[in-house]
């Protein structure tokens, strides 16, 4: 069974909405809101599966919502609106479903047959995002939540720092905001640069349509990665959604290696673990990036690369959505430049030609 949140500002529409979705046996409504505020809230109390957001709605409208969401909060979202949008936009935008709402003399049937049609359609994306989805538990108030156990960078992947530098490969972590902060970054890469490896906290199911909006909206040929790849430059690869990315030399190449293992520093996949690879194949003459995101993820590995002289730079607190993993990173003493979202293609791009080190 899978739960949806409704967002719409008409009561009327609302309920009608939720008694189509209520028909359909694989779904159920869990709670509905009045609007972009009254989501935010809802999302964080019931964690849906999935969410319908209408276009016109007060206070805030549909597309920023969508925008917002996934941004901070990616899931699945279906817009289900009257207002005249194209569908690729809604899709750009990371929705994963556009449905009409019905027109003047159009049966109410046939906008149910609608929005069965595509949540059906979509029971493939959902399976995959809900048996990633950590399930939270709900505790008596005056017991206190156990720490979970960080697994540390050394139960999955052993610390061997590269003695000599190989070619150039420029890793990115980043999280929470992470998804807005990598498309204005790729957007000024050009061609030709040296490959990159992304590791993006974001659930399964979402990282293959990320890396096609990477890819679409960049000179850098973008790609979900996949195991056993020789990394070529003008190439970007991102982590999926529930595997550790990592490289390894064979010869004079590098090729990606994906590991099914254990979370590490709370997270699967881990920039830890991608950051701890890099420094043992690249070693000097890898370029680090901490972007924005919540917790420590990548401030253990990050501090190796710096110490092997890997030239290793953290985005400001200034341009974050949340200063967590970079503030992390610079209290490890892992930093050489801190810098905004804004200058970070350019640093890139001078990385490339031997301009920063």
């Amino acid at each position: 069974m899978y739960t949806v949140l409704v967002i719409d500002d008409s009561p009327s529409m609302r309920r009608v909405i939720k008694d189509m979705i209520n028909s359909i046996d694989e779904f159920e409504v869990i709670a509905m809101a009045v609007d972009a505020y009254d989501a935010r809230e809802k999302i964080k109390e019931y964690e849906p599966d999935i969410v319908t957001i209408d276009i016109n709605m007060p206070k805030m409208d549909g597309v920023t919502f969508l925008r917002n969401l996934m941004r901070l909060h990616p899931m699945p979202a279906v817009v289900i609106s009257g207002e005249g949008v194209r569908g690729n936009d809604i899709f750009d935008d990371g929705a994963v479903g556009f449905i009409p709402k019905p027109e003047v003399g159009e049966s109410i049937a046939s906008f149910s047959e609608r929005i069965k049609d595509t949540l059906l359609n979509l029971t493939f994306l959902l399976k995959r995002y809900t048996l990633k989805k950590p399930k939270a538990l709900k505790k008596p108030k005056n017991i206190s939540t156990q720490i979970e156990y960080k697994v540390h960078p050394d139960e999955v992947i052993p610390s061997k720092p590269a003695i000599m530098p190989g070619s150039k490969v420029i890793a990115i972590g980043s999280s929470t905001g992470g998804v807005e902060s990598l498309l204005k970054v790729f957007k000024k890469l050009p061609s030709g640069l040296p490959p990159i490896v992304i590791t993006q906290h974001i659930p399964y199911g979402f990282s293959n349509s990320f890396a096609h909006r990477l890819n679409d909206n960049s000179e850098v040929n973008v790609h979900e990665a996949k195991d056993g790849e020789i990394l070529e430059r003008g190439c970007g690869y991102l982590a999926p959604g529930n595997m550790h990315l990592t490289i390894e030399k064979v010869g004079n190449n590098y090729k990606t290696k994906l590991l099914d293992t254990k979370k590490v520093s709370q997270h699967k996949p881990s920039v830890d673990v991608l950051f701890r690879s890099i420094n043992n194949n690249v070693g000097s003459s890898a370029m680090g990036i901490m972007m924005t995101g919540m917790g420590d993820d990548g401030s253990i590995a990050m501090k190796e690369m710096f110490d092997n002289n890997a030239y290793t730079v953290a985005q400001n607190k200034e341009s974050c959505v949340v200063f967590g993993m970079p503030m992390k990173a610079i209290q490890a003493g892992a930093i050489k430049d801190t810098i905004h979202l804004d200058d970070i293609a350019q640093y890139i791009i001078d990385f490339s030609k031997g301009k920063r080190r």
